[in-house]
This record gives structure tokens, C-alpha cells and sequence, in this order.
């Protein structure tokens, strides 16, 4: 099978310069693989999808975790979705677009919800699964694996991106209620207190 392309358009370029000159090498390099095994996997289940809103979904999906964004006191995601939401409108893209590269974003740490939405929705996810979780790793062949990450290498990721994730969230805790990212406060902050969704209810203020 052939090689995935990133798209080559003045959007593209543009999502590529913005992440490049706001993340690091660490971000960007992980941001370019999830659009090329999203996008593979989007092949492999012959999902019709545009790879423009793809390759801006994945490039920006963590662009929330930068040190700019910090101080938000909302989730990461939405951080990034609301940046990507703004690249896209200025640029004119048509609202329906704008709002599958947003969900993508803002979903891509919730399982079970994207894959049954819009192809860009689910693929940003996939994308995410594979290269962080390796889900379904051998739905990719291992040539195609290691071609992409000749392109976009991956020394120590696992133990980076664990970092990366906690010091984007570490500042704003809270955020992590019913998502995946309490794990990670759970196993690196000290005196992190996951908020118990059944203890929230007992001690909600309704009387009985």
C-alpha cells in the first residue's frame, strides 16, 4: 500500500507553522503521526474523510497543553478545539467543518463517543489510541510503522508524553473529571485527589 501524504495546502501549511512555532518537537512529531495512522486507519475501514479537517484536527489536538494555555481553568482539549475553531474561521472555512475539527478535538480523550461520529471525529481518536495506547496495533503493518515513524521518531515517548500530560494538567486538576487524564495526576502528583463521582453525589445538597 502507498505511503499516506499530509495534505499540501495553504491550510495545512499554516496548521503545521502555528503548531510548530507554539509546541515542541515532542508535540508536533506525536500531532504528525496521529494524522498518518488516523488516516491509515481511515483507509484501512474505507471511511471517506477529509484529510484537510484531519490533519488540522490531529495537529492541534494538543495544543492545549502549552504553557500559553494553562491558566484557561478548562479542559486541555477545549483549549485546543477553541484555537483550532479560530484558525478555521479566520481562514473561512465552512462552519459544519469547523465544528468536526472541534469535536475531534474536545472528544479525543473520552472513549466510546468519536467512533460513532463524523470520519474526522473518530480518526482524530484512533490516531490518538494508536500512537499513545498502541489500540489495534496490528490493524497497521509493520513496514508502514516503521515508515512513519523514520519521518516522525518517537525516543522515550512513552515516558514523555506522560510528563508532557502532566504538566499541561497538573495546574488545573479539576479538569480531569470523568476523563482518562485523573490517571495520569493520580500516578505523578503527589497529593492529587481524584474527585469521586459517587461520593459527588451523596454529598450533593439535595436533602434526602
Amino acid at each position: 500500500m502507498t505511503m499516506i501524504d499530509v495534505p499540501d495546502t495553504k491550510l495545512a501549511r499554516e496548521a503545521t507553522e502555528l503548531v510548530r512555532d507554539t509546541t515542541d518537537e515532542l508535540i508536533y512529531h506525536h500531532s504528525r503521526r496521529v494524522y498518518l495512522f488516523g488516516a491509515r486507519q481511515g483507509r484501512n475501514r474505507d471511511l471517506s474523510f477529509d484529510p484537510e479537517l484531519l490533519y488540522v484536527g490531529a495537529m492541534f489536538h494538543d495544543l492545549g497543553l502549552g504553557e500559553r494555555f494553562r491558566g484557561s481553568g478548562r479542559r486541555f482539549e477545549v483549549d485546543g478545539a477553541d484555537e483550532a475553531r479560530r484558525f478555521l474561521q479566520e481562514r473561512g472555512v465552512p462552519e459544519d467543518s469547523v465544528r468536526r475539527v472541534w469535536l475531534a478535538i474536545a472528544l479525543h480523550t473520552t472513549p466510546g463517543i468519536p467512533q460513532f461520529l463524523e470520519p474526522e471525529v473518530a480518526l482524530v481518536t484512533a490516531g490518538v489510541e494508536y500512537d499513545v495506547l498502541g489500540m489495534e496495533f496490528d490493524r497497521i503493518s509493520p513496514e508502514e510503522r516503521a515508515e512513519i515513524t523514520a519521518l516522525h521518531p518517537r525516543p522515550d515517548f512513552k515516558r514523555r508524553i506522560l510528563a508532557a500530560f502532566t504538566a499541561g494538567i497538573a495546574p488545573k486538576p479539576e479538569t480531569t473529571f470523568g476523563n482518562v487524564k485523573a490517571d495520569v495526576l493520580g500516578h505523578f502528583v503527589p497529593d492529587f485527589q481524584k474527585t469521586d463521582f459517587v461520593r459527588t453525589i451523596l454529598d450533593s445538597p439535595w436533602p434526602e
